[in-house]
């Protein structure tokens, strides 16, 4: 997953890449039957997504009786830090804590939310031996 574009999934890429992760080892035709019905994808779309996908690092494939069958090869978690580190270093100079205070000035967090975000912090201080 090298190369900063290549760490960044476009809504569409990451709605089949959540498809993938949850079935694991799929077929195109499986993630394009898994889509909401309601806004259909042409086989040929899913295809050529997943190929993207494949070109960018996410998906591998292997040939199983002339079917191909995708797999992930990054996980949701390492996306998700990838795509985190990409907004990151984007919007706020690569500043965490600006990424944070933004979200803390910005966002409606609900006082469970808000807890669990002081005990991680706690927990960080710890780590840090602060």
């Amino acid at each position: 997953m090298a190369g900063k574009s290549r760490n960044v999934l476009s809504n569409l890429e990451l709605k089949l890449m959540k498809i993938v992760w949850s079935l694991g080892s799929t077929t195109v035709r499986d993630v394009k039957n898994a889509l909401p019905r309601r806004k259909p994808l042409a086989y040929s779309t899913v295809l050529t997504v997943m190929r993207i996908l494949e070109r960018k690092g996410f998906l591998r494939h292997e040939s199983m009786d002339r079917t191909y069958v995708y797999y992930p090869i990054v996980t949701r978690e390492q996306a998700v830090k990838a795509m985190v580190r990409n907004l990151t270093t984007r919007l706020f100079d690569g500043s965490a804590e600006l990424l944070m205070v933004n979200i803390l000035q910005k966002e409606k967090l609900t006082p469970e939310e808000l807890r669990r975000l002081k005990k991680l912090i706690e927990e960080k201080e710890k780590e840090t031996g602060k």
